[in-house]
């Protein structure tokens, strides 16, 4: 867009939709993270709590 010469407006707007695609699929990959494999995880005995705490915190910096 930019070696066509768009207007400014344009580029803008082509950003922003392109960060929130990438906000939404990390908001999804985080959540299915947490349903699947910690939730999951300590319920069925393949992660101590601890454990799952201490990944979720790893993960909610990205949130």
């Amino acid at each position: 867009m930019i070696e066509e010469g768009r207007p400014c407006v344009e580029l803008a707007q082509q950003l922003h939709a392109v960060e929130s695609a990438i906000t939404n699929a990390k908001r999804v990959l985080i959540e299915d993270h947490l349903e699947h494999c910690l939730a999951d995880g300590v319920g069925q005995g393949g992660k101590s709590a601890k454990d799952a705490l201490a990944e979720f915190k790893l993960l909610a910096k990205y949130l």
